[in-house]
């Protein structure tokens, strides 16, 4: 790919439409100017590095999150060409700056594949930016132009020399456009952790100046993978237990489409596929996932029949039964990638069915034929899943005919509201009876419900399917939700038409059996209702930690800083033991007054929406958090014990 260093200059610039639109409807070119979106302008710049090193040309790329929140991102290519584009008689720079679909991506001569293929990236990113300022060392030379809200505020200059090349762009988002313009330092670190994992021997470096250790030094982490994807899965299974001894991996290219795939078995009941075109993540798959399905498909049903491992039967295998423990990765490489829908979730290109197909069945076959004892280890799991599959469907099918039979059979346990309107309707999943019952004396009785659970949940990460239709409170859940599993063209969805409550609230003790509980909640949720997730249905309460009063005055307090600001006022310059502290560790510990007041009460109550950033690590961190493995989850804790909510 290298052959084109040369020749990628001004000319090979290619200019579409203006860029009026974007700064009026930003949600339109990067999804949203919540969070997501604020994030979205580091990975629009970032990819462009990406596409250079793809294109064989960049070695480097570093994030930097300034003590101002703006982001500079450096990268060491062949930076932006500057010189004067013949058609719009501009410098390249201003025109890759400034004008939407414009850049190197629409010549196949300059990039063979790119991930940025929509070309809105970084003229994007300069539109949404109060300020931004673009530096290219190229020739021997540093050039540099500086942006207002993605208007030139100075024409491309000389400021000095460099004997390296690459690009660096430094960008503040727009705060009059942007919910918040504070960055996560977790969500860049996930995905710069990702891309190295699909870009292996590409470093990528993080530093985050805002933090400081005791020597003064900014939080800083660098991520070079030298395995690629095999790296990557062994990281996803970091909490599983492993049934093969290592990962298989395949490496394929036909047509100039390049494949690569890592798989691993492992001892969960669930499957974990991950896509990835061009380094975007097909979170809806695709043409790609179904290639890679219909090999694994083919080759051990092949495999099976052929050793007699099926004889015995008395149901069909189906192809969810072969993936049942799998982790996988399926990362290609496609010249002219074509995506449905605006967010490049699901691969729509026919032929790369075939491709990925082939490249992932020679290998398999090969790889069953010359390691039988492994596979033999997986056709067993095959058999079980297949099993258990068999079991689930009538444990599910017996719950929901049960429901039909009592005429919609709600939990005895369950107090309802009176509404019948699931837009206004919320229902508070309760740790304890005794907690309940002081929630049922507090609730608003016209649009919120009570459901109390019982201790603790099954822990669904280490239970086969057919066990988590006859725990008592998931089969309560189900039942109260309205919703239900159903299976279409082999796929087990949730169906939601019915959901009787649009806020799903979970609410336990503020203490560590109650995070607990959170936690298994939440594992259930994930695993077996996310679109209820994905919906925004689902909300966690936050229930008071302390309440601090002197005399007739009072204050709820959430935190450990609140609280000392509270008994701080309160003393008003006093001794500060006049002033009484009471901690709750349970709700139980407040009145049906004040729980309404404090955690029920939508005019003064705090909910906190989960939602998924990132599917890969929470789907890791579950795993981790719930599964067999403990050293990761003790490493875990102990990284995290800062944050810990812990009770002495």
């Amino acid at each position: 790919m290298s052959d084109n260093n040369n020749n990628y200059g001004a000319d090979n610039i290619t200019a579409l439409e203006g860029l009026e639109a974007v700064r009026k409807r930003p949600a339109m070119y990067i999804g949203s100017t919540d969070t997501k979106g604020l994030h979205h302008l580091v990975w629009e710049v970032v990819d462009n590095s990406i596409d250079e090193h793809l294109a064989g040309h960049c070695t480097q790329i570093d994030v930097i999150i300034n003590k101002d929140n703006s982001i500079s991102v450096k990268d060491d290519g062949r930076g932006i060409p500057v010189g004067l584009h013949a058609k719009l008689q501009k410098s390249a720079l201003e025109v890759v700056m400034t004008v939407l679909h414009a850049g190197g991506k629409f010549d196949k001569d300059t990039y063979k594949v790119s991930g940025g293929l929509h070309g809105v990236g970084v003229s994007c990113v300069n539109a949404l930016s109060s300020h931004l300022r673009a530096e290219v060392r190229r020739d021997g030379k540093v050039f540099m132009q500086e942006y207002s809200d993605g208007i030139p505020i100075s024409t491309v200059q000389e400021i000095g020399t460099s004997d390296v090349t690459g690009t660096t762009i430094i960008f503040t988002p727009d705060g009059d456009i942007f919910e918040t313009t504070v960055y996560k330092y977790e969500v860049l670190s996930n995905r710069l952790k990702e891309l190295s994992f699909l870009n292996k021997g590409l470093k990528l470096t993080l530093t985050d100046l805002r933090e400081t250790d005791k020597d003064g030094n900014p939080k800083k982490e660098e991520y070079l993978s030298e395995g690629g994807l095999l790296e990557f899965v062994q990281y996803l299974d970091e909490g599983r237990t492993n049934i093969i001894q290592k990962p298989i991996y395949v490496v394929g290219k036909e047509d100039n489409v390049e494949v690569e795939v890592a798989m691993h078995y492992n001892q969960s009941f669930k499957e974990n596929i991950y896509s990835f075109v061009n380094n975007i993540n097909t979170r809806e798959g695709g043409t790609h996932v179904s290639g890679f399905r219909r090999a694994i498909n083919r080759v051990f049903s092949q495999y099976g029949k052929d050793n007699g491992y099926f004889n015995k039967l008395k149901f069909a295998i189906a192809g969810e039964d072969f993936r049942e423990g799998l982790t996988a990765v399926i990362s290609v490489k496609v010249p002219e990638p074509q995506f449905k829908g605006q967010t490049k979730g699901e691969l729509g290109n026919s032929e790369v069915t075939g491709i990925v197909s082939r490249s992932v069945g020679d290998v398999l076959k090969y790889y069953l034929e010359e390691n039988p004892k492994d596979a033999k280890i997986i056709i067993d799991k095959v058999i079980l899943a297949a099993t258990a599959r068999h079991a689930a469907r009538k444990a599910r099918e017996m719950v929901q005919r049960k429901n039909i039979l009592t005429g919609g059979g709600l939990p005895g346990k369950l107090s309802d509201c009176s509404s019948r309107n699931p837009d206004e309707c919320e229902i508070f999943l309760v740790e304890g009876d005794s907690a309940g019952g002081t929630a049922k004396q507090g609730t608003n009785r016209e649009y919120q419900a009570i459901l109390p659970l019982r201790g603790k949940i099954l822990n669904v990460e280490k239970a086969m399917e057919h066990k988590i239709y006859e725990n008592e409170e998931i089969k309560n859940m189900f039942t109260a939700l309205g919703v239900q599993i159903e299976e279409k063209d082999g796929e087990r969805i949730l169906n939601v038409e019915k959901l009787r409550y649009h806020k799903v609230i979970i609410m336990c003790d503020a203490d560590v059996d109650g995070s607990h509980i959170v936690t298994l909640i939440l594992t259930f949720l994930f695993r077996y209702m996310q679109p209820l997730i994905d919906r925004g249905h689902v909300y966690v309460a936050a229930p008071p930690l302390y309440r601090v009063s002197k005399g007739k005055q009072f204050q709820y307090c959430w935190d450990e800083e609140e609280r000392q600001a509270a008994v701080t006022r309160f003393a008003n310059g006093g001794d500060e033991s006049k002033v009484k502290i009471q901690r709750y560790k349970g709700l139980g510990e407040m009145n049906a007054e004040q729980l309404w007041e404090t955690t029920m009460d939508p005019d003064s109550r705090l909910l906190r929406q989960v939602t998924i950033e990132d599917i890969i690590e929470t789907d890791r961190v579950f795993t981790m958090l719930m599964g067999d493995e403990v050293p990761p989850r003790r490493r875990f804790i102990e990284e995290n014990a800062t944050y810990a909510n812990v009770d002495i």
